[in-house]
């Protein structure tokens, strides 16, 4: 099953699984977005939107926020010493297309969240605090040298 979506005033073809990179979408790295602008449904029976299919959104997982290769617009203008030179760099959002849903449904696949690592550290690996040094028993199974 494949839908046209349309965000950022672009419209695109996607299917489960698909990454895209679209406009910047206000949204943390993992989270999960959805477009509700699906114009048209696709597979066995297409399904057409008048504007939109109503009901129909599609969920995305948010991979990475960044910015675009500069693009430098450089203007001038013979004899008139007049010169401008403006950069710009356009910011995108990568996200991983999770499931197409129909009907008003909410997405049931949770993102594929990185690996936390857990708030308290395990007894005895606490670090060592500014200005402190380290014992003999704590360096006692570390290498010479290492530190």
């Amino acid at each position: 099953m494949f839908a046209v979506i349309k965000t950022g005033g672009k419209q695109y073809r996607v299917a489960a699984e698909d990454m895209l990179k679209v406009d910047k979408i206000k949204a943390e790295v993992g989270e999960i977005v959805q477009f509700g602008e699906v114009l048209v449904l696709g597979g066995e029976t297409p399904t057409l939107g008048v504007p939109t299919v109503t009901g129909a959104s599609v969920a995305a997982e948010v991979l990475e926020q960044g910015r675009g290769p500069k693009v430098i617009a450089f203007k001038k203008r013979r004899r008139k010493n007049s010169r401008r030179k403006r950069g710009h760099r356009q910011e995108f959002t990568m996200v991983r297309i999770t499931e197409i849903l129909t009907d008003g449904a909410k997405p049931t696949k949770a993102a594929r969240g990185r690996t936390k690592l857990p708030a308290t550290p395990e007894a005895g690996t606490a670090p060592l605090q500014s200005g402190a040094t380290a014992t003999a028993s704590e360096t006692a199974g570390a290498p010479a040298g290492a530190g």
